[in-house]
């Protein structure tokens, strides 16, 4: 009896099954047949393989239907006579990720003995396509010009390029219109011009020559540049990637190579950073590269420039300007004992006699040094001028400009570098300062209200910060976060997995997907090791930053900040929320640790809290 049942049921769950097959086939049949729409079908083994050859299917019977209608000219494509502008439109067609292509539906046909699937979309929808695209092109643009008026050189050129090497890709892209400053902009010919006249506002000039290294000044309308990349042809080969920091920036001649010229071109490309981004990374590699008159610098006569004392008393004066903190408030007299040991830190540096000053050092601090001189290839820009403060009962000696490369990595750095003295005149901590920019946003906008020691603790412990990352400081981590700290790490990734795991989150940003994590310390700190021992370097700059004093008394700051972060295995931008306690000044403490990659523009303390936007997380949370 009970085998009958169960023969009962199971035929009973086949003719069910049976007829919804039949019910998949006719509404797919209706669905070819109907000219309103378009279709692909795939089949593989399990339905992911089967839906996306459906997806690819779909994607060819589009680029069929839209190709008499597409501006592509064949000359722009990176295919070296490969592609004709017919094929090309597929090319385009499948740099639109599965993501991006929302308004497409699917049908499953059959699950058996192959899986079965049909993608389909209305063909009024496929503009949307498009459509989406085009507003990306249009964040990219509005980035680009934010990062301008900073004087973030490298940021807007990067924007404006990628905004113009998607515009390539739409279905239009020579009507493209975008409202800027008032006026309508044809996009395709505003934006070669925007990137032309940022690059015809540099300039670069020899500021001084150590052996085989020559120190550049570069300036932005004028005034040193705030972050700026390049490269240089020395008449042999091209060199790495360079970045320039607060106008200091180096070449680093080969011993063997007698020139007195060179080449430097300015970075605006970025190929090694579109990878974040698949449809950028597709449409990138499909097109060429757009050359730019003003991009290439031609400088002779190194030797004779060298000579020219009023370039490098410039560039000096801007090694001192960094050097100034804020707050300065040792006299002369009682820097003198300080001064001594910098000295001597400095020409140990510089003849390369690094264990000499060993004993200038605590036993931690010696270990952060020599860390430091293992980052990179270490070398000193200009000659440092040395400015002290106090903080508590610490001096702090800032700045000495140092430019740091790596063996088998295309970026070289420039970072300012802070020495931390205890109270027995011994130096216990060595940390990156912070650029110019991040510096002004701490002491000169919105925190009138606070000390100036209160700002000048906040800008030490974003130092300490980012310099744990570059010299993988986990002691420093440790110690800082929180037991009980709220961190979230966000990344960019290429798919989302079938089924979040706890703890996970999974959003689209200008179409690129972002994996959030939510982890306790021990586990934050775990993977972070793991980080470390995986990357030949980290590099993070700070920038753009807002600072809110939260709660009532006491102590603690929200600090929302740009983070370029830079590693020799990945790399993105975004920006960091640190929930900061620092009522024990000299041993601040991280309650939250969140990332997002848009700023938020609402956090200010000018607003009231309830009208604060503070992104993914916040005060409410608490």
């Amino acid at each position: 009896m009970i085998i009958r049942h169960i023969v009962l049921i199971l035929a009973c769950c086949f003719l069910q099954l049976q007829a919804m097959a039949q019910v998949s086939e006719q509404r797919a049949e209706e669905l070819k047949a109907d000219a309103a729409y378009i279709c692909g079908e795939g089949w593989g083994e399990t339905y992911n393989s089967a839906d996306q050859a459906a997806l690819a299917d779909l994607i060819s019977k589009i680029s069929v239907n839209i190709s008499n209608s597409f501006e592509i000219k064949e000359e722009e494509l990176n295919t070296n006579g490969g592609l004709d502008s017919k094929t090309a439109i597929t090319s385009v067609m499948n740099s639109y990720t599965q993501a991006t292509l929302t308004n497409t539906n699917n049908l499953v046909i059959a699950n058996t003995p192959q899986v079965h699937v049909l993608r389909y979309i209305k063909r009024d929808e496929v503009n949307k396509i498009f459509d989406e695209r085009k507003e990306k092109v249009f964040d990219y643009v509005r980035s680009a010009n934010r990062a301008e008026v900073k004087g973030k050189v490298d940021d807007a050129l990067r924007s404006y390029y990628w905004a113009f090497a998607m515009l390539r890709s739409l279905q239009y892209p020579n009507s493209v219109k975008m409202k800027v400053d008032g006026e309508q902009r044809l996009l395709v010919t505003w934006i070669p011009q925007q990137i032309e006249e940022i690059l015809s506002n540099l300039s670069v000039k020899i500021a001084g020559k150590e052996e085989n290294d020559v120190n550049l000044l570069l300036k932005y309308k004028g005034k040193p540049v705030t972050s700026l990349d390049y490269t240089y042809f020395d008449g042999r080969t091209w060199s790495n990637l360079y970045s320039a920091k607060d106008g200091m920036g180096v070449v680093e001649l080969r011993p063997d190579v007698a020139v007195n010229s060179f080449q430097i071109k300015y970075e605006y490309e970025y190929a090694d950073q579109c990878q974040i981004d698949k449809e950028l990374e597709s449409v990138m590699q499909l097109f060429k590269g757009t050359p730019f008159k003003h991009s290439t610098v031609y400088i002779s006569d190194i030797d004779k420039k060298v000579a020219s004392s009023s370039v490098k008393k410039e560039f000096e004066k801007t090694v001192k300007a960094e050097g100034q903190a804020v707050v300065q408030n040792l006299q002369e007299a009682e820097t003198k004992d300080y001064a001594a040991v910098i000295e001597r830190i400095v020409n140990a540096i510089r003849n390369k006699d690094y264990s000499s000053v060993d004993d200038c050092f605590t036993s931690e601090g010696v270990k952060m040094y020599h860390k430091l001189l293992n980052y990179g290839k270490a070398r000193l820009l200009g000659t440092p001028q040395f400015s002290f403060y106090t903080m508590g009962k610490r001096v702090v000696c800032r700045s000495i400009p140092m430019a740091f490369s790596f063996k088998n990595n295309k970026r070289k750095f420039v970072e300012d570098v802070t020495f931390t003295f205890d109270e027995n005149k011994k130096i216990e901590t060595v940390a990156f300062g912070l650029g110019s920019e991040a510096r002004d946003d701490i002491f000169n906008k919105g925190m009138g209200a606070w000390s100036d020691y209160v700002k000048m603790v906040i800008a030490t412990f974003l130092e300490n910060y980012k310099t744990a990352f570059a010299l993988k400081r986990m002691d420093y981590l440790e110690s800082v976060f929180d037991e009980n700290a709220t961190i979230i790490t966000g990344h960019y990734i290429k798919k989302a997995p079938k089924k979040a795991l706890e703890g996970e989150r999974y959003i689209y940003n200008d179409k690129k997907l972002i994996k959030y994590t939510r982890q306790t310390k021990s586990e934050y700190l775990r993977k972070l090791g793991m980080c470390f021992q995986s990357n030949q370097f980290i590099n993070i700059r700070f920038a753009d930053n807002d600072v809110v004093k939260m709660g009532e008394g006491g102590e603690t700051f929200g600090i929302q900040i740009r983070q370029d972060y830079y590693s020799s295995s990945y790399g993105d931008q975004g920006y960091l929320f640190l929930m900061v306690d620092f009522n024990d000044p000299e041993n601040p403490s991280i309650k939250v640790r969140t990332w997002q990659p848009d700023r938020n523009p609402d956090i200010n303390s000018n607003l009231p809290r309830s009208s604060r936007d503070w992104g993914i997380i916040g005060p409410s949370n608490f």
